[in-house]
């Protein structure tokens, strides 16, 4: 680790000219950790929920507003923007999902689908896709709010979920520290390994498809070339502890990790090159673990959740 952080402070050093990052706003109302976060219709809104149930709308043109569209009995990890019903589902651990209105503030449909904790939800033309703290992907027909299956690959939490359009693939990260890629219409199994030397919290896409990012708890950001069988393209020592989160930005040249170190650092799409750490002691960053980023269209606007019951808001320029 301690060589790796000399690593990383020459390439901070040779690339931190190119980002320039500052904090504009930070968003608190929340009781609890903030553990999802979930863009809107409007590019200027968007939603946050946590360990206190609270599902709120926030606006980046106003850090003092915050409208609590829902509550629920239990704490959220997992929440997703329906963009073509303009409604919210909700992962209620323990209790279910429910699909909400946020502009009627009311429930629309909820299922006692299990008794497990929720930990992603993810879109795909007509399917929705449930990750389960008991193995189980919950495949659902969205619009018949329908279970169509279960997937049961493993006996461990599965983690998180990411979509490639172009290979109709879904990856599935796994707490056994497996990734397994399923064919989106037969659902069929097609590759399984062993990422991680430990849980596995994030897996995306590139947005060209030709890689698959993956995040740990091992402190590791590996790089899966999807095209040679999921491959091993790179292998970095990203962050001090967990990773917690990936996500790509709008213009797709650039991607950021979060971690349970308290950083979010900004890297190069093409390269993998670190750019940026953003923290504490440089940014007033988080004092606690980040659990998830958002990196909105709305003038490059990066969001950030965290343990600290707070969300920060980041404007990332390019030189």
């Amino acid at each position: 680790m301690q060589s790796f952080g000399v690593t990383l402070h020459k390439n901070t050093g040779v690339w931190n000219f190119m980002l320039q990052v500052t904090k504009i706003d930070t968003f608190s109302g929340h009781r609890d950790c903030v553990y999802a976060l979930q863009p809107s219709a409007e590019d200027k809104y968007f939603y946050s929920a946590g360990g206190d149930g609270m599902i709120v709308k926030w606006d980046l043109t106003r850090p003092d507003w915050g409208d609590v569209v829902a509550q629920v009995p239990a704490s959220v990890y997992a929440l997703a923007f329906d963009t073509t019903q303009n409604q919210l589902w909700v992962g209620q651990n323990y209790e279910g999902i429910q699909v909400i209105d946020p502009l009627e503030k009311r429930v629309v449909a909820s299922a006692q689908l299990t008794t497990a904790a929720i930990f992603d939800i993810v879109f795909f033309e007509n399917q929705a896709f449930l990750a389960l703290s008991d193995g189980v992907v919950i495949v659902m027909d969205r619009q018949a709010f329908a279970v169509r299956k279960h997937i049961k690959a493993s006996q461990q939490s599965a983690r998180c979920i990411s979509i490639n359009a172009l290979t109709r693939e879904i990856a599935i990260g796994y707490s056994d520290n497996y990734i397994r890629v399923f064919g989106i219409d037969e659902l069929d199994l097609r590759h399984t390994w062993e990422a991680h030397s430990n849980s596995v919290f994030s897996v995306c896409f590139s947005p060209d498809g030709r890689y698959l990012l993956s995040g740990s708890r091992d402190a590791h950001l590996k790089i899966w070339d999807v095209a040679n069988g999921y491959a091993l393209h790179q292998d970095i020592v990203a962050h001090l502890f967990a990773i917690n989160h990936l996500t790509y930005s709008p213009d797709q040249r650039l991607f950021a990790s979060c971690s349970m170190d308290k950083s979010i650092k900004l890297w190069d799409a093409t390269t993998f090159r670190l750019l940026k750490v953003i923290d504490r002691a440089r940014h007033a960053g988080h004092g606690t673990s980040i659990n998830k980023l958002l990196w909105t269209s709305f003038h490059n606007q990066l969001i950030s959740a965290s343990d600290d019951r707070r969300i920060s808001v980041w404007d990332i320029k390019t030189n």
